[in-house]
């Protein structure tokens, strides 16, 4: 069809511009358009960021915990701590309860990192440029979203 012809009139449920997945979707690549330049300041790709965020959080974490909570299968993270060992920013150790169990320690490297990563989610946080009111709104909306699909796909 030549690309000055019309297309035929479409239903809305097939309008890309009026699906919220295509909203969530379009969202997540600018943001991670963002935080692209942001994060390779500090040698980091942003599911490494996420990673590391869960360390901060909690100081050590087996890799089953740390996939839990990006909702990613171990396979997936193991690749990203491996990377993260190698920068030399965390370990990884043999839990001594359970020798099964891999967990991934933060380096002082990897903690000293911390400091400079705020200023990352600040300015993001600065691009964004909405009210931090407005933000955490969003952001507990998509977190029931999330849920809510994750609950359906289990069912």
């Amino acid at each position: 069809m030549p690309s000055n012809a019309t297309a035929p009139p479409i239903e809305p449920q097939l309008q890309l511009d009026l699906r919220l997945c295509f909203s969530l979707y379009a969202a997540s690549l600018a943001a991670t358009q963002v935080y692209k330049p942001l994060l390779g300041e500090l040698g980091l790709t942003y599911p490494q960021f996420l990673v590391l965020m869960v360390l901060w959080e909690e100081g050590s974490a087996s890799v089953g915990r740390i996939a839990g909570r990006l909702f990613q299968s171990p396979a997936a993270i193991t690749p990203m701590v491996k990377r993260l060992e190698q920068a030399g920013l965390v370990s990884r150790e043999r839990d001594q309860q359970d020798e099964r169990l891999v967990n991934v320690v933060l380096t002082e490297a990897g903690q000293a990192l911390r400091q400079r990563a705020a200023g990352v989610s600040d300015q993001f946080a600065q691009t964004c440029a909405i009210s931090a009111e407005q933000a955490g709104a969003l952001r507990e909306q998509l977190v029931q979203l999330g849920q809510r699909l994750r609950d359906s796909s289990a069912a």
